[in-house]
């Protein structure tokens, strides 16, 4: 999922770099999702991982 994130990131900065702002805005946004889900999972199996085993 990380690296979704970052290849969007990359796209974006290339289309901003091109003069593509609509492109680039949007490739942002699906970037910027991309790296908060993968905060929440990263997270969530933090948590998971702590748990005593029974």
């Amino acid at each position: 999922m990380l690296s979704w994130s970052l290849l969007f990131l990359v796209v974006a900065i290339v289309a901003g770099v091109l003069g593509f702002g609509g492109i680039a805005g949007t490739v942002a946004g699906i970037a910027k999702i991309f790296f908060y889900v993968f905060l929440i999972v990263f997270v969530v199996s933090l948590i998971v991982g702590r748990r005593p085993s029974a």
